[in-house]
């Protein structure tokens, strides 16, 4: 599986891609410096997220797991650039306990592209499997201009 890794503000964020399509992101220094068109063109995709250029990714993905990983996912990718929502909103949309959605939050294959740091708890920010956790999470949402209470 090609990787690339590339330096972000929120520390060096990997990519991969299987049979054309984007499966894994996530904060690690591996190292991995693959040259494929497509992850050439989610790197410039992520640059621009982090210069302000970008608000929309336009990337094909691929999410593993389960069918209810795969909708909860899609629910993630539906949160606008700058606006957030709550695991209860997705759980009362996918009729799921917000725990399980929660769960499936956290095991989010491709952080940021599908930007699981939009979704807050019902008192608070909630958690955060990205690299630095919280710290990150916070970050993104500031860089985004998104939740209020955090500016």
């Amino acid at each position: 599986m090609p990787r690339l890794c590339l330096d972000t503000p929120t520390g060096v964020f990997e990519i991969t891609e299987t049979d054309g399509a984007i499966t894994s992101a996530a904060w690690t220094a591996s190292g991995a410096r693959d040259d494929t068109p497509l992850l050439r063109r989610a790197a410039a995709q992520v640059a621009d997220y982090f210069a302000r250029r970008l608000t929309v990714f336009d990337l094909p993905l691929r999410v593993g797991g389960s069918d209810f990983q795969r909708a909860v996912c899609a629910q993630i990718a539906a949160i606008p650039f700058g606006e957030t929502t709550t695991y209860g909103a997705i759980a009362k949309a996918l009729s799921a306990p917000a725990q399980a959605v929660g769960q499936a939050c956290g095991g989010n294959p491709i952080p940021l592209i599908i930007p699981c740091h939009r979704v807050l708890g019902a008192q608070g920010l909630g958690g955060f499997s990205g690299a630095h956790g919280v710290e990150t999470k916070v970050w993104l949402l500031r860089h985004e201009g998104a939740g209020g209470l955090l500016i």
